[in-house]
């Protein structure tokens, strides 16, 4: 044991594994009969994105750490060949669970519901199939590329993500001599074919992979088809470069991106009863180990299933009561936003309210003639951002504009080099990020000429600068002019900028020097005065815990009888029901409609109460490797909407998963509770509130004053 106590592995949970358990929670939903079966689609759709991303960045890390020789256990104890397995054992577990939630129970439930799916080319009527054969004809074949593989041909690149059909065929008076055939199914098509029905309450869709299959004869004339079956495989997109040594940050992160679709394959997913010769020249010539194939018993690559939720026609079967993202109270449309802003501090809480005060707090910057400075972190953008638009209006309107384009964001780079490009061509300041950082802080610096001096105006955020995402996520996200926060961002931006640190800031607290000390000073604080027999109390709303020094300081907190309170959407190695400090630690995970994604933290302080919002997570990367900013909320009014947030998640009965010492989770007992669906909460209030600001302005308008002698 080491001087905290809590050194012993027993006390953590592996990280990888602890995510598998996140996904599971995502398929129960896809499982729970509660909901809507459409949305129950959507979400087995989720399970399989996230899957998928799991294997091109943690798997693939896991076996890069194996291939370099790396075998130092994790917080957990685990070694990364230990974990590899494990986590095989748990995804192919979770793979046969997410087709028998397809196969057994949607499947069915669609077809009740007025939806056939085709799942065999064979299964077509006579009709149907001339209709499938014509629609081939018309808009698949000449898109199509068939690749045959003999000593001429070599094996073709199989691209990231792709879904192929393999095929053995023979030459047509041949000596009868197999060989390998393949050919992409073209992501520009739509997966979802739909078939024209005779009967009216009756839609039928067919698979763009079926409908190939069936005519593949056609692609290659000069040979007898033996057997076809698709395949698709998952390749390492985990790359990493050295910055130091980059002389172009932007040209190196171009050719790094070319390398993502002919990374190491780690995934290999065919459909089952696959001819074992065809899967043994696509294991050969692809290297993939045994425990790598997965052998699936339906469609491969289940995320169509987020296009079938988009079929028309079957909205009863979807969740009702979600309308679209409220107005801010406190910033009308078409107000002067920096006005609003001098009144007060604004909090605004999305998807429940808008995200267009973001947007036009931009824009007016952008127009207004007072206006000298925009300053901005952008990580993750829209395709088709109107922020980007706004800042590119300003600098071509002569306001001085530095954007802070975070190139290595995962899976957006390419989107982001795009931007960076033409905010430049715009006459924009770019920064490419710090070398050996990812800047993940979500910060807008807008710098006016007012008639008492300069005055500056922040915003601060949880979530993205991403206008779609915002639809999503939840997010809070802060409009002050506070003078203090102001001087603390003209500082972030120096840093980021030109590498000068401030001596002390005012409010703020940035990783990766300080915040992680501000997280262990606040938690310690909360200890002792538990120590002291004042109490203590932690609330924290976090995507992701895996931080052994945070984990280890709430459990010795947890010890010393502070009441601890943790809303975790996704990986939790912190464990529940530990010896000494019993229930003061507990841990619920909330999967609803929206993407959990808002960081809120609440420190009781002996009754003074603080509470912060921050772009970071409780892990090593945001803390020791990225640039993020958490800031203070306080003014009482804020506060409060803050605690309102946390609370009803804590309330929630409906979609809270409570974390077993066992090191499971399971739904909150609902029997002789409320029923409380935390974000459906979060949008009435956002109505009402809404109603009320618009009935409080109609009666200004129409209500004459009453005039007293």
């Amino acid at each position: 044991m080491g001087k905290s106590g809590y050194d012993d592995p027993g006390f953590y949970s592996n990280r990888e594994l602890s995510w598998l358990l996140f996904d599971e929670r995502i398929l129960s939903e896809a499982r729970d009969k509660q909901n809507p079966l459409f949305e129950r689609l959507k979400f087995l759709s989720i399970s399989a994105s996230n899957l998928d991303e799991f294997f091109m960045v943690r798997v693939a890390s896991l076996k890069d750490m194996i291939n370099a020789g790396y075998d130092k256990p994790d917080i957990a104890g685990l070694t990364p060949i230990k974990q590899l397995k494990e986590v095989n054992k748990a995804t192919h577990e979770l793979v046969e669970a997410q087709y028998a939630a397809y196969n057994r129970s949607l499947l069915p439930l669609l077809l009740q519901n007025g939806l056939r799916v085709i799942e065999k080319h064979e299964k077509l009527t006579e009709k149907e199939a001339v209709y499938v054969d014509q629609y081939y004809e018309e808009n698949i074949y000449p898109v199509l590329t068939p690749m045959a593989v003999d000593s001429s041909r070599p094996f073709p690149l199989i691209r990231n993500k792709s879904l192929n059909i393999g095929a053995l065929v023979t030459k047509k008076n041949g000596d009868g001599e197999l060989e390998f055939a393949t050919v992409q199914v073209p992501s520009v098509l739509p997966r979802i074919v739909k078939i024209p029905s005779d009967q009216e309450q009756e839609k039928v869709v067919i698979l763009l992979e079926e409908v190939i299959e069936r005519n593949i004869q056609k692609l290659f004339l000069n040979y007898d088809i033996v057997c076809s079956y698709p395949f698709r495989i998952m390749r390492n997109a985990d790359f990493s470069f050295e910055e130091d040594e980059a002389e172009d940050l932007l040209k190196e992160m171009e050719k790094q991106l070319k390398k993502r679709q002919r990374g190491q394959a780690i995934r290999l997913e065919v459909e089952q009863g696959i001819d074992e010769r065809l899967l043994a020249i696509i294991k050969k010539e692809l290297m993939i180990p045994d425990e790598d194939i997965y052998r699936i018993g339906g469609p491969l690559d289940l995320t169509f299933l987020m296009k079938m939720y988009d079929l028309p026609g079957f909205e009863r079967l979807k969740e009702k009561g979600y309308a679209p993202p409220q107005p801010v109270p406190e910033l009308p449309v078409d107000c002067d936003i920096f006005e609003q802003i001098r009144k007060e501090d604004i909090l605004l809480h999305h998807p429940y309210e808008t995200f267009l005060p973001v947007v036009d707090f931009i824009r007016q910057a952008a127009k207004d003639k007072d206006v000298l400075a925009i300053k901005q972190t952008l990580y993750r953008v829209s395709g088709n951002s109107p922020i980007i638009a706004a800042l590119a209006q300003a600098a071509e309107n002569g306001k001085q504009v530095s954007v802070l384009v975070e190139l290595k964001a995962r899976f957006d780079e390419e989107n982001n080099i795009v931007w960076a490009k033409m905010l430049e061509k715009a006459g924009c300041h770019v920064i490419y990020g710090l070398v050996g950082l990812k800047t993940h802080s979500k910060i807008t610096l807008v710098v006016r000429r007012e008639e008492d001096g300069i005055r500056r105006y922040v915003h601060l955020g949880t979530g993205n600068y991403n206008d779609s995402t915002a639809k999503l996520y939840t997010d809070v996200g802060l409009f002050t002019c506070s003078s203090s926060i102001g001087e603390d961002a003209t500082a972030v931006f120096n840093m980021l900028s030109g590498y000068s640190e401030p001596l002390l800031w005012n409010k703020l607290s940035l990783a990766p020097l300080w915040l992680k000390d501000r997280f262990l000073h606040l938690i310690g604080r909360e200890k002792e005065n538990a120590l002291a027999g004042r109490g203590g109390h932690i609330i924290a709303k976090v995507n992701s815990l895996c931080d052994k020094d945070i984990i280890e300081a709430l459990y010795e907190a947890g010890a010393a009888g502070v009441k601890i309170e943790l809303i975790v959407r996704g990986i939790c190695c912190l464990k529940t029901g530990l010896p000494g400090i019993g229930d003061k630690i507990t841990v619920r995970s909330i999967v609803g409609n929206f993407l959990e994604h808002c960081r809120i933290f609440y420190f009781e302080n002996d009754g003074k109460q603080e509470y912060y919002c921050a772009s970071a997570d409780w892990m090593p990367r945001n803390l020791e490797r990225r640039v993020e900013i958490m800031f203070p909320v306080e003014k009482p009014e804020l506060q409060k909407k803050l605690m309102d947030i946390l609370s009803t998640q804590l309330k929630d009965t409906v979609k809270a998963h409570v974390l077993k010492s066992d090191g499971s989770y399971e739904k909150v007992d609902r029997r002789g509770k409320e029923s409380v669906n935390a974000q459906q909460e979060f949008g009435r209030r956002a109505i009402q509130a809404a109603k009320d600001k618009s009935e409080a302005t109609q009666r200004r308008v129409f209500i004459p004053e009453t005039h007293h002698e």
